[in-house]
């Protein structure tokens, strides 16, 4: 089996390239390296590995947008294993699955290479979209944007406080967010949510920087869970983020979850919407929009 390392230098605002230099000297195995050169160039890489029909593993070296990308690139493809070195900002993905710490786990996996099949979200609006962690439309989708934008984070990365900018917005976003209504249809059925905050369609536990979002998830049962919080105060839903991270939000009777291999949501009105928290446009005013299990899948290197 080959190997080939995708390193996004962007990631973690840039943290990505000297961790990289010091990880490279410790590998003493061959391989191949590609550097990104812009969004969706993942893909592209993913995709001309694909082609040479041979067995690659192919490993990650970035955040979260990252790994989404190299495996919406590989997914279907029998002979690409993935594998991960987290080096973003919120890395939500090494909390889901199993990543690579060093190089020697590396050379591990090759004397043995095992991996499983792993589910793929995605769903069409325009364009196609797929989420290897998540997808959501409103208050977290909208703080994802402004903190991805924000110079604010960049500076305080580097006095290792990156997270606060996170809060910061969540509390900016609380103040002057304006609700939506969610309509739902799974398995036929048909429910309506107002005041909505926002929904939250999971394929593993993790978002937003480690907060435990969807406990039940599990990444290759083929189902998807969705999370809708709904008719909170803004004070009581700043409460509510604080248990968010032990995913004890569940208990509150404004937070309702389903599972389900497939979900159409209908919003009154266009809200921001991200995937694995990178923005995704905005959600079509009064159409439904599918959220459902791919029927390609991937395959995630064991790294145990």
């Amino acid at each position: 089996m080959k190997i080939a390392f995708i390193i996004n230098p962007e990631a973690g605002n840039g943290k990505s390239v000297k961790k990289w230099r010091a990880f490279e000297k410790t590998i003493h195995f061959p391989y191949e390296k590609t550097v990104t050169r812009y969004p969706g160039h993942a893909i592209e890489i993913a995709e001309s590995y694909r082609r040479r029909k041979e067995e690659w593993l192919l490993i990650g070296f970035g955040g979260d947008g990252t790994l989404r990308e190299i495996i919406a690139g590989a997914a279907g493809s029998g002979q690409l294993i993935i594998g991960f070195i987290a080096a973003g900002s919120g890395n939500d993905f090494a909390r889901g699955f199993q990543v690579f710490r060093n190089a020697d786990e590396i050379v591990g996996f090759l004397n043995d290479p095992k991996f499983r099949k792993e589910d793929l979200g995605e769903f069409s609006n325009g364009q196609s979209f797929r989420f290897v962690s998540s997808s959501g439309i409103g208050f977290d989708a909208e703080i994802s944007v402004l903190v991805n934008r924000s110079p604010m984070k960049k500076w305080l990365n580097t006095i290792r406080l990156g997270k606060l900018v996170y809060l910061i917005y969540v509390i900016k976003t609380l103040i002057r967010f304006d609700k939506f209504r969610l309509i739902v249809e799974e398995s036929g059925t048909t429910s309506c949510y107002n005041d909505v905050w926002f929904a939250t369609v999971n394929n593993q536990p993790y978002f937003g920087g480690g907060m435990k979002i969807s406990p039940q998830s599990k990444t290759n049962d083929g189902l998807l869970e969705l999370t809708v919080v709904h008719q909170i105060s803004r004070l009581k839903l700043l409460f509510v983020f604080g248990t968010v991270f032990t995913g004890k939000h569940t208990r509150f009777k404004e937070v309702i979850q389903f599972s389900g291999n497939a979900f159409r949501l209908n919003t009154e009105k266009e809200v921001f919407r991200h995937v694995d928290g990178d923005f995704a446009g905005k959600t079509p005013k009064d159409n439904f929009v599918t959220y459902s299990i791919s029927r390609q899948h991937w395959n995630s290197a064991n790294t145990e």
